[in-house]
């Protein structure tokens, strides 16, 4: 196990951590957690070795192997496979010595190194890796090209599967996810949970940590706090012992009035039912993050918009791509304010050339595009990061957007983005990523859009401001298409979806469970290809099994729905039953509370009369599908 005994760790004057005593032990995977510049790099630079305890000790076994995902890529010639192989370095002595030794025409020492090959799992290791690739977004033939040929993003993704290559007892991963789109981050996800070392993970994606850790880790003034269970648990805990803080009750109140006004407002406008309910869900979920989250220190909201015209922009018919290669065709798309579109699809489908579509950054190659008359587009991505002038300040970048406004204005309203102090007028050369992201997102929404689109926003981000744009994109009221491996921002951002799949774009009948669903019978669908007609036959009854599961879904999810509103119904009526059959009642109430009561108990007869009736049918059309072997 790993101990941190008494453990003060410093950056110059500045304390991170202060005596930090704990245990790890194999099979922990723990969440490391904690505002920005909090220690969580520093603590894993002190995990491999590159930084000392100021104080106290650390204690890691010296027989464990201890992996993590490298900063930096050479531009090599070796392939991709051979790179990811690398990544087990018992395996690449194994192989030399091997060598060697047959060379030498050593046959005792030969046999010797097979055996110990064998051991170690060693001849299925080109299988391995060629498995992490795949799993990781490259192709059969990606495997053969030279790393020096991948570019940034795909050489993060090659030293993320050099990392899991290696048969480590200590697994540390940073923002893992960055780089990653999400049918990647569903991937990873899986192999984690199979992980049996000890993972120590930083992310800023809460549905991630949630799926894999079982301890979090947190930072907070200067302290190591270790907590059971995943984030959600860790946001739960944390709450519950901020929650004598007054200002939190203060600032969640607000919060849940302004999601509240918004419901009241649009829940009996047809057009608007759907932001209702997901409003709705997101302020029956706000009860339990939003203390997590009371000393963020984000706080912003999308400006009021100028004018909104309906629909906002329509595309018919429209193909799409780049030069001669068409990517995306028969585009049928509507965007009216107030609508919430995310995109699915797997890596390379074709989701970032449909916003830059959108966006009109590129061309149509056939159909029509119709704008409304007050369509403004604000368009956001990673490559408009590398668009901010490196030699100017927050406040310069406002300015030169902005010159019209006060400057004391425009540092109210970067304040709620963390740009506050020295840091306002600083140049953004220096910046970190997520630094530089916020400032592009707090340009972006200052030119009041009504169509935003997004292309990955989160990456670099962390939880809070997550969080806090995640809160702002449910109280704005123009439209949004969003692409995004978070999770936790699609569910509480979208209320459709469509699948960018096979040069096309279609509704997906679905939520994000279906959508891995998919994913997975999509792998399946290719393992099928490349097997042996034996296996092909056992992975094709598979696929066919897990697409009934799929087509069987929805309906389990509307029974549990209706029983669950049946039972509601039922106990509310059966008290209120019990309320008719007391005599007293008709002697003390009066006449306009009884007759309300005598109403409430016939509406609540029809709804569980209509309850019955659609438990009925979807069960009858259950029972219709194909069984299940």
């Amino acid at each position: 196990m790993i101990q941190l005994k008494n453990v003060s760790l410093l950056r110059g004057v500045k304390v991170l951590i202060s005596a930090a005593n704990m245990q790890w032990h194999p099979g922990h995977r723990i969440g490391l957690t904690g505002a920005n510049g909090a220690g969580k790099s520093s603590l894993f630079a002190m995990l491999r070795g590159e930084l000392h305890a100021d104080v106290g000790d650390v204690d890691i076994p010296l027989d464990w192997v201890v992996a993590h995902v490298a900063q930096e890529t050479p531009a090599l010639s070796t392939s991709a496979l051979e790179f990811v192989l690398d990544g087990d370095e018992e395996l690449r002595q194994l192989e030399q010595r091997l060598a060697v030794a047959e060379a030498a025409h050593d046959g005792a020492l030969v046999g010797e190194l097979h055996g110990h090959l064998a051991e170690i799992d060693g001849y299925a290791a080109r299988s391995r890796a060629a498995s992490l690739l795949d799993g990781l977004g490259f192709s059969q033939a990606d495997m053969s090209r030279a790393v020096s040929e991948f570019s940034g993003g795909w050489r993060v993704r090659l030293n993320l599967g050099r990392a899991l290559m290696c048969r480590s007892d200590l697994l540390l991963l940073d923002e893992p996810t960055n780089h990653l789109d999400l049918d990647a981050v569903i991937w990873l996800e899986g192999w984690l949970r199979d992980y049996r070392g000890t993972l120590l993970l930083i992310s800023h994606d809460r549905d991630f940590l949630d799926a894999i850790v079982n301890h979090i880790a947190h930072i907070e003034q200067q302290q190591l706090t270790l907590y059971r269970g995943g984030y959600s648990d860790f946001e739960r805990q944390r709450s519950a012992r901020l929650a004598q803080q007054q200002s939190l009750y203060e600032r969640q109140e607000r919060q849940r009035a302004h999601l509240q006004k918004y419901i009241d407002r649009f829940r009996v406008q047809a057009t608007k039912a759907r932001q209702a309910q997901s409003r709705i869900k997101a302020l029956e979920r706000m009860e339990t993050v939003s203390a997590a989250h009371i000393d963020s220190p984000f706080s912003f909201s999308f400006l009021p918009l100028l004018g909104v015209s309906d629909p906002l922009l329509v595309l018919d018919q429209v193909a799409t791509g780049y030069a001669d290669k068409t990517v995306l065709q028969q585009l049928m798309l509507t965007m009216r304010p107030g609508e919430r579109l995310g995109l699915l699809g797997r890596n390379g489908a074709g989701k970032s050339t449909l916003i830059k579509l959108l966006a009109g950054e590129l061309p149509m190659l056939a159909g029509k595009r119709t704008e409304g008359k007050e369509l403004r587009i604000g368009y956001f991505a990673q490559h408009q990061l590398e668009q901010l002038r490196p030699d100017e300040s927050p406040l310069q970048h406002m300015q030169r957007l902005d010159p019209l406004t006060r400057e004391q204005e425009h540092r109210n309203y970067l304040g709620g983005f963390d740009f506050n102090g020295d840091m306002v007028i600083s140049p953004c050369a220096p910046f970190s990523g997520g630094e530089k992201s916020r400032l592009a997102l707090a340009l972006l929404i200052w030119t009041k859009p009504n169509l935003l689109l997004l292309d990955e926003p989160t990456n670099h981000l962390d939880l809070e401001m997550r969080h806090a744009l995640t809160l702002a994109l449910q109280q704005y009221e123009g439209a949004v298409v969003l692409v995004s491996h978070d999770r936790a921002l699609l569910r509480a951002t979208c209320d459709r979806f469509m699948l960018v799949s096979d040069g096309s774009a279609q509704p997906f009948d679905g939520d994000l469970d279906d959508y891995r669903d998919w994913l997975a019978t999509q792998r399946q669908a290719e393992v099928v290809k490349a097997a042996s007609p034996a296996r092909q036959e056992r992975a094709a009854s598979k696929a066919e099994r897990q697409t009934r599961l799929a087509e069987r879904r929805p309906l389990i999810k509307q029974i549990e729905r209706v029983e669950a509103q049946l039972a509601r119904h039922q106990q509310e009526k059966s008290q209120l039953d019990a309320q008719l059959a007391d005599p007293a009642l008709y002697q003390n109430s009066d006449k306009q509370a009884l007759t309300a009561l005598l109403k409430r108990q016939a509406e609540l007869a029809e709804r569980i009369e209509a309850d019955e009736l659609d438990w009925l049918t979807l069960h009858e059309q259950l029972e219709a599908l194909p069984a299940i072997d």
